[in-house]
Protein backbone atom coordinates (compact mmCIF):
# COMPACT_ATOMS: atom_id res chain seq x y z
CA UNK A 1 0.00 0.00 0.00
CA UNK A 2 2.38 2.44 0.85
CA UNK A 3 4.49 1.70 -2.39
CA UNK A 4 1.70 1.96 -4.55
CA UNK A 5 1.00 5.54 -2.63
CA UNK A 6 4.54 6.45 -3.04
CA UNK A 7 4.18 5.68 -6.64
CA UNK A 8 1.33 7.70 -7.05
CA UNK A 9 2.66 10.87 -5.13
CA UNK A 10 5.51 11.21 -8.00
CA UNK A 11 3.04 10.51 -10.99
CA UNK A 12 1.64 13.56 -9.90
CA UNK A 13 4.51 15.13 -8.89
CA UNK A 14 5.70 14.54 -12.64
CA UNK A 15 2.90 15.85 -14.01
CA UNK A 16 3.41 19.37 -11.79
CA UNK A 17 6.36 20.08 -13.33
CA UNK A 18 5.45 19.03 -16.80
CA UNK A 19 2.93 21.97 -16.64
CA UNK A 20 5.33 24.23 -15.30
CA UNK A 21 7.73 22.98 -17.78
CA UNK A 22 4.84 23.49 -20.73
CA UNK A 23 4.02 27.39 -19.24
CA UNK A 24 7.62 28.32 -19.29
CA UNK A 25 7.89 27.06 -23.12
CA UNK A 26 4.53 29.24 -24.01
CA UNK A 27 5.76 32.43 -22.13
CA UNK A 28 9.26 31.66 -24.02
CA UNK A 29 7.44 31.54 -27.32
CA UNK A 30 5.05 33.99 -26.61
CA UNK A 31 7.66 36.42 -25.53
CA UNK A 32 9.73 35.55 -29.03
CA UNK A 33 6.80 36.57 -30.73
CA UNK A 34 6.51 39.85 -28.39
CA UNK A 35 9.86 40.97 -29.33
CA UNK A 36 9.49 40.31 -33.36
CA UNK A 37 5.95 42.08 -33.48
CA UNK A 38 7.33 45.10 -31.85
CA UNK A 39 10.66 45.10 -33.91
CA UNK A 40 8.19 45.21 -37.22
CA UNK A 41 6.20 47.98 -35.78
CA UNK A 42 8.80 49.85 -34.82
CA UNK A 43 10.24 49.34 -38.85
CA UNK A 44 6.73 50.42 -39.93
CA UNK A 45 6.39 53.30 -38.43
CA UNK A 46 9.63 54.64 -39.99
CA UNK A 47 8.24 53.74 -43.50
CA UNK A 48 4.76 55.33 -42.65
CA UNK A 49 6.73 58.32 -42.01
CA UNK A 50 8.52 58.72 -44.98
CA UNK A 51 6.16 57.36 -46.91
CA UNK A 52 3.97 60.18 -47.56
CA UNK A 53 7.27 61.96 -49.59
CA UNK A 54 7.25 59.75 -52.38
CA UNK A 55 6.57 60.26 -55.60
CA UNK A 56 6.63 63.85 -57.91
CA UNK A 57 2.87 64.43 -55.84
CA UNK A 58 4.58 63.69 -52.36
CA UNK A 59 4.71 65.96 -49.82
CA UNK A 60 8.04 67.84 -48.47
CA UNK A 61 9.03 67.65 -45.16
CA UNK A 62 10.05 70.75 -42.44
CA UNK A 63 12.19 69.77 -40.19
CA UNK A 64 13.43 71.77 -37.37
CA UNK A 65 16.95 70.49 -36.03
CA UNK A 66 18.00 70.97 -32.23
CA UNK A 67 19.85 74.39 -33.05
CA UNK A 68 16.94 76.15 -34.55
CA UNK A 69 17.93 75.18 -38.25
CA UNK A 70 15.08 74.13 -40.90
CA UNK A 71 15.37 72.20 -43.30
CA UNK A 72 12.80 71.47 -46.18
CA UNK A 73 13.60 68.10 -48.30
CA UNK A 74 11.28 64.99 -49.52
CA UNK A 75 14.62 63.13 -49.71
CA UNK A 76 14.26 60.05 -48.00
CA UNK A 77 17.96 59.76 -46.29
CA UNK A 78 18.10 63.60 -45.62
CA UNK A 79 14.45 62.97 -43.52
CA UNK A 80 15.47 60.00 -42.10
CA UNK A 81 19.19 61.49 -41.10
CA UNK A 82 17.41 64.61 -39.20
CA UNK A 83 15.04 61.93 -37.19
CA UNK A 84 16.18 60.77 -33.89
CA UNK A 85 15.50 56.98 -33.40
CA UNK A 86 16.28 54.84 -30.46
CA UNK A 87 14.65 51.57 -31.56
CA UNK A 88 17.73 48.89 -33.02
CA UNK A 89 15.31 47.78 -35.74
CA UNK A 90 13.91 51.45 -36.77
CA UNK A 91 17.57 52.38 -36.53
CA UNK A 92 18.16 49.56 -39.33
CA UNK A 93 15.95 51.29 -41.60
CA UNK A 94 17.92 54.25 -41.39
CA UNK A 95 21.05 52.95 -41.91
CA UNK A 96 19.21 51.25 -45.18
CA UNK A 97 18.10 54.63 -46.37
CA UNK A 98 21.87 55.85 -46.18
CA UNK A 99 23.67 53.07 -47.24
CA UNK A 100 21.14 53.31 -50.43
CA UNK A 101 22.12 57.33 -50.62
CA UNK A 102 25.86 56.29 -51.11
CA UNK A 103 25.20 53.53 -53.25
CA UNK A 104 22.52 54.50 -55.40
CA UNK A 105 21.96 58.27 -54.78
CA UNK A 106 18.01 58.08 -55.16
CA UNK A 107 15.64 55.34 -54.28
CA UNK A 108 15.91 56.45 -50.74
CA UNK A 109 12.44 56.57 -49.81
CA UNK A 110 11.24 53.57 -51.78
CA UNK A 111 13.41 51.35 -50.18
CA UNK A 112 12.33 52.28 -46.87
CA UNK A 113 8.72 51.95 -48.25
CA UNK A 114 9.07 48.37 -49.65
CA UNK A 115 10.83 47.03 -46.49
CA UNK A 116 8.29 48.15 -45.12
CA UNK A 117 5.36 46.21 -46.69
CA UNK A 118 7.80 43.33 -46.54
CA UNK A 119 8.02 43.39 -42.82
CA UNK A 120 4.49 43.81 -42.87
CA UNK A 121 4.18 40.36 -45.01
CA UNK A 122 6.46 38.82 -42.65
CA UNK A 123 4.00 39.98 -39.83
CA UNK A 124 1.13 38.09 -41.21
CA UNK A 125 3.13 35.02 -42.30
CA UNK A 126 4.78 34.74 -38.36
CA UNK A 127 1.14 34.91 -37.08
CA UNK A 128 0.26 31.96 -39.20
CA UNK A 129 2.78 29.72 -37.33
CA UNK A 130 5.77 29.85 -40.49
CA UNK A 131 9.21 29.58 -39.53
CA UNK A 132 11.14 32.64 -39.88
CA UNK A 133 13.92 30.87 -41.80
CA UNK A 134 11.22 29.52 -44.00
CA UNK A 135 9.74 33.19 -44.99
CA UNK A 136 13.57 34.41 -45.02
CA UNK A 137 14.51 31.52 -47.88
CA UNK A 138 11.48 32.28 -49.48
CA UNK A 139 12.09 36.08 -49.73
CA UNK A 140 15.68 34.89 -50.90
CA UNK A 141 14.24 33.04 -53.61
CA UNK A 142 11.54 35.83 -54.87
CA UNK A 143 14.45 38.40 -54.68
CA UNK A 144 16.52 36.06 -57.22
CA UNK A 145 13.64 35.79 -59.71
CA UNK A 146 13.00 39.17 -59.81
CA UNK A 147 16.64 39.89 -60.40
CA UNK A 148 16.02 38.04 -63.09
CA UNK A 149 12.88 39.30 -64.25
CA UNK A 150 14.15 43.13 -63.81
CA UNK A 151 16.83 42.61 -66.51
CA UNK A 152 14.75 40.63 -68.90
CA UNK A 153 12.33 43.65 -69.12
CA UNK A 154 15.16 46.09 -68.69
CA UNK A 155 16.42 48.08 -71.75
CA UNK A 156 20.14 48.11 -72.91
CA UNK A 157 21.43 52.43 -73.25
CA UNK A 158 23.88 53.90 -75.18
CA UNK A 159 25.76 56.53 -72.77
CA UNK A 160 26.33 58.52 -75.57
CA UNK A 161 22.46 59.12 -76.44
CA UNK A 162 21.70 62.33 -74.49
CA UNK A 163 18.48 62.37 -74.74
CA UNK A 164 17.97 59.01 -72.95
CA UNK A 165 20.47 60.37 -70.27
CA UNK A 166 18.53 63.54 -69.66
CA UNK A 167 15.01 61.31 -69.53
CA UNK A 168 16.61 59.80 -66.63
CA UNK A 169 17.60 63.21 -64.63
CA UNK A 170 14.53 64.39 -65.36
CA UNK A 171 12.86 61.50 -63.98
CA UNK A 172 14.95 62.05 -61.08
CA UNK A 173 14.09 65.81 -60.49
CA UNK A 174 10.55 65.69 -60.67
CA UNK A 175 10.05 65.02 -56.86
CA UNK A 176 12.55 67.67 -56.12
CA UNK A 177 12.13 71.59 -55.27
CA UNK A 178 14.07 72.41 -58.22
CA UNK A 179 11.76 70.30 -60.48
CA UNK A 180 10.93 73.67 -62.33
CA UNK A 181 14.70 73.96 -63.19
CA UNK A 182 15.50 70.48 -65.14
CA UNK A 183 15.94 72.29 -68.41
CA UNK A 184 18.61 74.36 -66.61
CA UNK A 185 19.89 71.22 -64.85
CA UNK A 186 20.03 68.35 -66.11
CA UNK A 187 21.76 69.12 -69.53
CA UNK A 188 24.96 70.45 -66.67
CA UNK A 189 24.34 66.84 -65.10
CA UNK A 190 24.56 65.27 -68.27
CA UNK A 191 27.90 67.27 -69.73
CA UNK A 192 29.50 66.93 -66.50
CA UNK A 193 29.25 62.92 -66.18
CA UNK A 194 30.49 63.11 -69.85
CA UNK A 195 33.61 65.24 -69.01
CA UNK A 196 34.78 62.92 -66.48
CA UNK A 197 34.80 59.25 -67.88
CA UNK A 198 35.66 57.85 -70.56
CA UNK A 199 31.78 56.65 -71.68
CA UNK A 200 33.45 53.76 -74.14
CA UNK A 201 35.07 52.12 -71.08
CA UNK A 202 34.38 53.51 -68.00
CA UNK A 203 32.69 51.28 -65.82
CA UNK A 204 32.16 53.87 -62.73
CA UNK A 205 31.64 57.66 -61.54
CA UNK A 206 33.86 59.02 -58.53
CA UNK A 207 31.62 61.69 -57.88
CA UNK A 208 34.59 63.28 -56.34
CA UNK A 209 35.71 64.41 -59.53
CA UNK A 210 32.64 66.72 -59.33
CA UNK A 211 32.59 69.58 -57.20
CA UNK A 212 29.61 71.37 -55.89
CA UNK A 213 29.96 75.00 -55.05
CA UNK A 214 27.04 76.82 -53.55
CA UNK A 215 26.77 80.60 -54.08
CA UNK A 216 23.55 82.82 -52.76
CA UNK A 217 22.13 85.18 -54.99
CA UNK A 218 20.54 84.77 -58.31
CA UNK A 219 18.12 81.60 -58.94
CA UNK A 220 18.49 78.33 -59.70
CA UNK A 221 18.43 78.73 -63.45
CA UNK A 222 21.77 81.29 -63.01
CA UNK A 223 23.79 77.41 -62.34
CA UNK A 224 26.77 77.29 -64.32
CA UNK A 225 29.52 74.42 -65.37
CA UNK A 226 32.77 75.47 -65.25
CA UNK A 227 35.64 74.00 -66.97
CA UNK A 228 38.25 74.42 -64.40
CA UNK A 229 37.73 75.32 -60.59
CA UNK A 230 35.60 77.83 -58.87
CA UNK A 231 36.82 79.16 -55.42
CA UNK A 232 33.92 80.01 -52.83
CA UNK A 233 35.48 83.45 -51.55
CA UNK A 234 36.97 86.02 -53.68
CA UNK A 235 41.03 87.16 -53.57
CA UNK A 236 41.92 88.53 -50.55
CA UNK A 237 42.84 92.81 -51.13
CA UNK A 238 42.87 94.14 -48.35
CA UNK A 239 46.61 94.41 -48.55
CA UNK A 240 45.93 95.91 -52.33
CA UNK A 241 46.57 92.68 -53.95
CA UNK A 242 45.73 91.90 -57.73
CA UNK A 243 41.99 90.02 -58.46
CA UNK A 244 42.85 88.31 -61.84
CA UNK A 245 45.51 87.17 -63.48
CA UNK A 246 46.38 86.26 -67.37
CA UNK A 247 48.77 83.06 -67.62
CA UNK A 248 48.58 82.30 -64.09
CA UNK A 249 51.06 80.42 -62.39
CA UNK A 250 49.00 78.45 -59.55
CA UNK A 251 51.01 77.07 -56.18
CA UNK A 252 49.16 75.68 -53.11
CA UNK A 253 51.07 76.29 -49.58
CA UNK A 254 50.88 73.79 -46.54
CA UNK A 255 52.64 75.84 -44.31
CA UNK A 256 52.14 79.30 -42.63
CA UNK A 257 53.07 82.66 -43.44
CA UNK A 258 53.26 83.90 -39.82
CA UNK A 259 55.46 84.33 -37.26
CA UNK A 260 56.69 80.74 -35.81
CA UNK A 261 55.55 80.13 -32.36
CA UNK A 262 57.07 77.21 -29.85
CA UNK A 263 55.44 73.67 -29.82
CA UNK A 264 54.23 73.91 -26.09
CA UNK A 265 52.58 77.39 -24.97
CA UNK A 266 55.01 79.70 -23.56
CA UNK A 267 54.68 83.13 -22.90
CA UNK A 268 57.52 85.89 -23.69
CA UNK A 269 57.65 89.39 -21.69
CA UNK A 270 59.20 92.18 -23.06
CA UNK A 271 59.61 95.41 -21.47
CA UNK A 272 62.32 96.76 -23.49
CA UNK A 273 61.11 98.50 -26.04
CA UNK A 274 64.07 98.27 -28.30
CA UNK A 275 63.73 94.49 -27.36
CA UNK A 276 60.26 94.38 -28.89
CA UNK A 277 61.29 96.50 -31.52
CA UNK A 278 64.26 93.54 -32.66
CA UNK A 279 61.65 90.92 -32.25
CA UNK A 280 59.11 93.02 -34.74
CA UNK A 281 62.13 93.06 -37.02
CA UNK A 282 63.01 89.57 -37.02
CA UNK A 283 59.26 88.50 -37.51
CA UNK A 284 59.13 90.83 -40.53
CA UNK A 285 62.73 89.79 -41.75
CA UNK A 286 61.14 86.09 -41.60
CA UNK A 287 58.14 86.63 -43.33
CA UNK A 288 59.83 88.30 -46.20
CA UNK A 289 61.89 85.43 -46.96
CA UNK A 290 59.14 83.31 -46.99
CA UNK A 291 57.41 85.34 -49.65
CA UNK A 292 60.84 86.12 -51.83
CA UNK A 293 61.12 82.61 -51.98
CA UNK A 294 57.24 81.77 -52.73
CA UNK A 295 57.64 85.13 -55.80
CA UNK A 296 61.20 83.34 -57.07
CA UNK A 297 59.54 80.06 -57.90
CA UNK A 298 57.55 81.81 -60.71
CA UNK A 299 54.21 81.79 -58.63
CA UNK A 300 51.88 84.84 -59.37
CA UNK A 301 48.40 82.81 -58.03
CA UNK A 302 48.73 81.55 -54.22
CA UNK A 303 46.60 79.39 -52.08
CA UNK A 304 46.96 78.85 -48.97
CA UNK A 305 45.84 76.04 -46.82
CA UNK A 306 43.40 76.70 -44.29
CA UNK A 307 45.35 76.28 -40.59
CA UNK A 308 44.66 74.67 -37.02
CA UNK A 309 46.94 75.54 -34.96
CA UNK A 310 48.21 78.74 -35.47
CA UNK A 311 47.24 81.55 -38.67
CA UNK A 312 47.70 80.63 -42.02
CA UNK A 313 48.76 84.16 -42.59
CA UNK A 314 48.51 87.52 -41.46
CA UNK A 315 48.09 90.88 -42.43
CA UNK A 316 52.22 91.23 -42.66
CA UNK A 317 52.06 88.26 -45.09
CA UNK A 318 49.50 89.72 -47.25
CA UNK A 319 51.06 93.09 -46.95
CA UNK A 320 54.38 91.44 -48.51
CA UNK A 321 52.44 89.45 -51.34
CA UNK A 322 50.49 92.27 -52.78
CA UNK A 323 53.65 94.45 -52.74
CA UNK A 324 55.20 91.66 -55.20
CA UNK A 325 52.32 91.06 -57.07
CA UNK A 326 50.82 87.74 -56.19
CA UNK A 327 47.06 87.44 -55.87
CA UNK A 328 46.44 85.36 -52.60
CA UNK A 329 43.28 82.88 -52.42
CA UNK A 330 42.76 81.85 -48.60
CA UNK A 331 40.63 79.15 -46.41
CA UNK A 332 41.70 76.50 -49.24
CA UNK A 333 39.61 73.84 -46.95
CA UNK A 334 41.94 70.52 -45.97
CA UNK A 335 39.55 68.01 -48.20
CA UNK A 336 39.43 70.02 -51.01
CA UNK A 337 43.49 70.31 -51.59
CA UNK A 338 43.77 66.27 -53.73
CA UNK A 339 40.57 68.27 -55.94
CA UNK A 340 42.29 71.23 -56.55
CA UNK A 341 45.85 69.32 -56.96
CA UNK A 342 43.77 66.72 -60.10
CA UNK A 343 42.80 69.97 -61.50
CA UNK A 344 45.05 72.51 -61.98
CA UNK A 345 47.96 69.48 -62.05
CA UNK A 346 49.97 71.29 -59.43
CA UNK A 347 51.70 69.58 -56.06
CA UNK A 348 51.17 70.57 -52.45
CA UNK A 349 54.02 72.17 -51.02
CA UNK A 350 54.61 71.53 -46.69
CA UNK A 351 58.00 73.52 -47.03
CA UNK A 352 58.92 77.22 -48.27
CA UNK A 353 62.32 75.17 -49.57
CA UNK A 354 60.22 72.86 -51.62
CA UNK A 355 58.53 75.93 -53.43
CA UNK A 356 59.76 75.11 -57.04
CA UNK A 357 58.45 75.54 -60.67
CA UNK A 358 57.95 72.30 -61.51
CA UNK A 359 55.09 72.28 -58.35
CA UNK A 360 53.19 74.84 -60.00
CA UNK A 361 49.89 74.93 -62.01
CA UNK A 362 48.99 76.84 -65.16
CA UNK A 363 45.95 78.12 -65.58
CA UNK A 364 45.04 81.01 -68.68
CA UNK A 365 42.62 82.81 -66.32
CA UNK A 366 42.77 83.46 -62.93
CA UNK A 367 39.08 85.98 -62.16
CA UNK A 368 37.74 87.54 -59.27
CA UNK A 369 33.69 87.91 -60.65
CA UNK A 370 31.03 89.17 -59.07
CA UNK A 371 27.99 87.15 -58.76
CA UNK A 372 24.54 88.61 -60.89
CA UNK A 373 21.68 88.92 -58.56
CA UNK A 374 21.78 91.51 -56.71
CA UNK A 375 24.28 90.78 -53.83
CA UNK A 376 28.22 91.64 -52.99
CA UNK A 377 29.21 87.96 -52.73
CA UNK A 378 32.66 87.80 -55.09
CA UNK A 379 34.13 84.03 -56.41
CA UNK A 380 37.32 82.95 -58.33
CA UNK A 381 37.34 81.18 -61.35
CA UNK A 382 40.46 79.37 -62.75
CA UNK A 383 39.69 78.58 -66.35
CA UNK A 384 41.97 77.52 -69.63
CA UNK A 385 43.95 75.02 -67.53
CA UNK A 386 46.68 73.61 -69.33
CA UNK A 387 47.04 70.46 -68.12
CA UNK A 388 43.22 69.76 -66.85
CA UNK A 389 42.31 66.51 -64.65
CA UNK A 390 39.17 64.90 -65.63
CA UNK A 391 37.40 67.17 -63.26
CA UNK A 392 34.42 69.29 -63.31
CA UNK A 393 32.84 72.74 -61.10
CA UNK A 394 29.08 73.18 -60.89
CA UNK A 395 27.85 76.52 -59.18
CA UNK A 396 24.73 76.20 -57.93
CA UNK A 397 22.89 79.20 -57.26
CA UNK A 398 19.69 79.99 -55.08
CA UNK A 399 17.63 83.31 -53.76
CA UNK A 400 18.31 81.65 -50.08
CA UNK A 401 20.20 79.24 -47.91
CA UNK A 402 17.12 76.41 -47.66
CA UNK A 403 16.38 76.31 -51.73
CA UNK A 404 20.24 76.26 -52.34
CA UNK A 405 20.91 73.56 -49.86
CA UNK A 406 17.94 71.13 -51.45
CA UNK A 407 19.21 72.17 -54.85
CA UNK A 408 22.75 70.73 -53.83
CA UNK A 409 20.73 67.27 -52.59
CA UNK A 410 19.23 67.14 -56.10
CA UNK A 411 22.06 67.77 -58.12
CA UNK A 412 23.22 64.85 -56.03
CA UNK A 413 20.87 62.77 -56.50
CA UNK A 414 20.79 62.99 -60.42
CA UNK A 415 24.42 62.83 -60.47
CA UNK A 416 24.04 59.04 -58.63
CA UNK A 417 21.24 58.51 -61.38
CA UNK A 418 23.98 58.80 -63.65
CA UNK A 419 26.60 56.78 -62.00
CA UNK A 420 23.95 53.70 -61.71
CA UNK A 421 23.62 54.18 -65.26
CA UNK A 422 27.40 53.77 -66.54
CA UNK A 423 27.44 51.07 -63.90
CA UNK A 424 24.99 48.93 -65.27
CA UNK A 425 24.43 50.49 -68.64
CA UNK A 426 20.49 49.07 -68.71
CA UNK A 427 17.11 51.07 -68.23
CA UNK A 428 13.66 50.27 -66.98
CA UNK A 429 9.87 52.42 -66.75
CA UNK A 430 9.34 54.34 -63.94
CA UNK A 431 6.25 55.48 -62.02
CA UNK A 432 5.48 51.83 -59.98
CA UNK A 433 5.70 50.34 -63.16
CA UNK A 434 8.43 47.86 -62.51
CA UNK A 435 7.07 47.14 -58.76
CA UNK A 436 3.70 46.48 -60.81
CA UNK A 437 5.07 43.83 -63.67
CA UNK A 438 7.55 41.76 -61.04
CA UNK A 439 4.22 41.56 -58.47
CA UNK A 440 2.17 40.33 -61.47
CA UNK A 441 4.98 38.06 -62.69
CA UNK A 442 6.48 37.36 -59.26
CA UNK A 443 2.35 35.81 -58.59
CA UNK A 444 2.94 34.08 -61.39
CA UNK A 445 5.79 32.30 -60.54
CA UNK A 446 4.91 31.87 -57.22
CA UNK A 447 1.81 29.69 -58.32
CA UNK A 448 4.11 27.46 -59.92
CA UNK A 449 6.12 26.91 -56.32
CA UNK A 450 4.74 24.40 -53.95
CA UNK A 451 4.66 24.08 -50.41
CA UNK A 452 5.46 27.04 -48.04
CA UNK A 453 8.18 28.82 -50.45
CA UNK A 454 4.91 29.22 -52.96
CA UNK A 455 3.12 30.83 -49.91
CA UNK A 456 5.41 32.97 -49.02
CA UNK A 457 6.81 34.35 -52.09
CA UNK A 458 2.51 35.54 -53.07
CA UNK A 459 3.45 37.96 -49.61
CA UNK A 460 6.77 39.11 -51.28
CA UNK A 461 4.86 39.50 -54.64
CA UNK A 462 1.86 41.23 -52.76
CA UNK A 463 3.98 43.66 -50.57
CA UNK A 464 5.28 45.18 -53.84
CA UNK A 465 1.91 46.69 -55.02
CA UNK A 466 3.06 48.98 -51.96
CA UNK A 467 4.74 51.11 -54.34
CA UNK A 468 2.36 52.23 -57.52
CA UNK A 469 -0.25 52.17 -54.37
CA UNK A 470 1.50 54.85 -52.56
CA UNK A 471 1.93 56.86 -55.70
CA UNK A 472 -1.23 57.12 -56.58
CA UNK A 473 -2.32 57.75 -53.17
CA UNK A 474 -0.18 60.58 -52.51
CA UNK A 475 -1.09 62.22 -55.96
CA UNK A 476 -5.23 62.00 -55.10
CA UNK A 477 -6.25 58.91 -56.37
CA UNK A 478 -8.39 55.63 -55.51
CA UNK A 479 -5.16 53.90 -54.32
CA UNK A 480 -6.82 50.69 -54.93
CA UNK A 481 -8.87 51.02 -58.09
CA UNK A 482 -5.39 52.53 -59.77
CA UNK A 483 -3.31 49.34 -58.73
CA UNK A 484 -5.95 46.96 -59.36
CA UNK A 485 -6.43 48.23 -63.12
CA UNK A 486 -2.80 48.14 -63.59
CA UNK A 487 -2.74 44.61 -62.72
CA UNK A 488 -5.13 43.79 -65.11
CA UNK A 489 -3.84 45.60 -68.00
CA UNK A 490 -0.72 44.13 -67.09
Amino acid sequence: MSRSGGGGGNRAAARAMGARGGGESLRENQKERDVRHANIVAAKSIADAVRTSLGPRGMDKMIQKADGEVIISNDGATIMSQMEVFHPTAKMLVELSKSQDIEAGDGTTSVVVIAGALLSACAELLSKGIHPMMVADAFNASYAEAENILRGMSKPIDLMDRDALLDNVNTCLSSKVIRENTEVISPLCVEAIHRVIDVQRSTNVDLNDIKLVKQIGGTIDDTELVDGLVFEKGAKKGAGGPSSFQDAKIGLIQFHLSAPKTDMENNVVVNDYAAMDRILREERKYILQLCKKIKKSGCNVLLIQKAILRDAYNDMSLHFLAKLGIMVITDIERNEVDFIARTIGLTPVAHVDQMTPDKLGSARSVQEVSMPGGNSNRVVKVTGIENPGRTMTMLIRGSNKLVLDEAERSVHDALCVLRSLVKERYMIAGGGAPETELALRLMEWSNKQTGMLGYCAKAFAEALEIIPFTLSENAGLNAMRMVSRSLTLT
